[in-house]
């Protein structure tokens, strides 16, 4: 690490030094009780859900994507802490660590559990008992209510703020799957509900049958896609959209360089952008990103966060990860600003840059713009 980046690091992370060092020793809420002051993260709304402006990501904290494994009080600190920092919108999985991620988040969240929005996702065909992970997916509308009630014991809550479909199941109506979820509301189980990686007319479908708050899906100056379809789908629609993967998994922080090689098990190995064809050309993206960090005095990983959130007001990414100085720098990524010439300009130049490559893996990307079959 070069002086210059050391400096950098001190820079954002010394005015939080008090609080994270709090939070590592006593990992506990603010003695008050009093909800964190928001500062520079700020408000946004999807739909009518009011969360952070940035959110956190709890996927990685049980099991990295280099596959080594987290130090548990660790990333119950971190999770603490970004709640410290304002952050108040937690994103989790059934699928994340075979529930494990779950179990991670309600532990850490409990000293503050009715000041926070969480989220959760079914649709895998996942055994509700081990979270052993089975072939193909599984929305049956009696799958649906009993994952969520597995959902309930692991984050030690009584409702789910936000319930997504991780991936649509081609053999349930999203109608069917909605019902459930309506009987789930009823029930004061769920309290809003979203899709991730669907269909552009399974969306529609689903919003007719039970207004969605907001998409879930893989969003960054990494991969565009969604800006072909699906914003503006959910601006017609008014739902709000919250990116998934929004650092391009690591790429966009600066960390992966052409000499990159993942270990096995690693998913990005298995991504052919990061191939060693395609990743010394996809690497421009990364200097471009380090010359408006340059630029604005700010991290790379700021910088492609700040650019999101200039994209759409009701847009809210999720960064993950479990180091606690990336999570501070992450959630001061609000203050950084673009004049509207800025922001133009860089617009410009990331969509100069055409990305080679695949984003996932095709057995996995075949999930992904499924529509749902018609209801009969």
């Amino acid at each position: 690490m070069n002086k210059r980046r050391t400096l950098m690091w001190g820079l954002v992370a010394a005015p939080f030094a008090v609080t994270t060092g709090a939070t590592q020793l006593g990992a506990q809420a603010p003695a008050n009780g009093e909800p964190p002051a928001t500062g520079s993260i700020g408000r946004r709304k999807l739909g009518s859900l009011e969360v952070s402006s940035i959110g956190l990501g709890v996927q990685n904290n049980t099991r990295k994507y280099e596959t080594t494994l987290p130090y548990r009080p660790e990333q119950i600190a971190l999770i603490r802490a970004a709640y410290e920092r304002g952050v108040t919108f937690f994103d989790t999985a059934e699928a994340y660590g075979s529930h494990e991620c779950e179990r991670l988040l309600g532990e850490a969240i409990q000293p503050f559990r009715d000041r926070v929005v969480i989220t959760s996702k079914f649709g895998w065909n996942i055994d509700p008992e081990t979270g052993r992970r089975r072939p193909g997916l599984n929305s049956k509308p009696d799958h649906i209510k009993l994952v969520v009630d597995g959902m309930l014991r692991r984050l030690r809550t009584d409702r789910i703020d936000l319930l997504y479909q991780h991936r649509v199941d081609p053999e349930v109506p999203i109608e069917d799957v909605a019902g459930a979820v309506k009987e789930l509301m009823q029930q004061g189980k769920v309290k809003h509900w979203g899709l991730s990686e669907m269909g552009l007319n399974t969306l529609r479908r689903a919003h007719a049958a039970l207004p969605v708050t907001a998409v879930q899906n893989e969003y960054s100056m990494l991969w565009r896609g969604p800006e072909r379809d699906v914003i503006p789908t959910c601006e017609e629609l008014g739902i709000g959209f919250v990116p998934w993967s929004p650092l391009g998994v690591q790429f966009l922080t600066g960390w992966i360089d052409a000499n990159t090689r993942f270990a096995p098990g690693d998913i990005r190995g298995g991504e052919s952008r990061f191939s060693p064809e395609n990743l010394p050309h996809n690497l421009q993206l990364v200097a471009l990103v380090k010359t408006w960090a340059e630029r604005k005095q700010a991290t790379p990983a700021q910088i492609a966060l700040a650019w999101l959130l200039a994209q759409k007001p009701w847009i809210v990414p999720i960064p993950g990860t479990t180091v606690m100085a990336h999570m501070l720098a992450n959630s001061g990524a609000a203050a950084v600003q673009f004049a509207p010439t800025e922001i133009s300009e860089l617009n410009a130049a990331v969509r100069a840059i055409e990305v080679r490559g695949e984003r996932m893996p095709a057995p996995v990307l075949a999930f992904s713009g499924v529509e749902a079959p018609p209801k009969k």
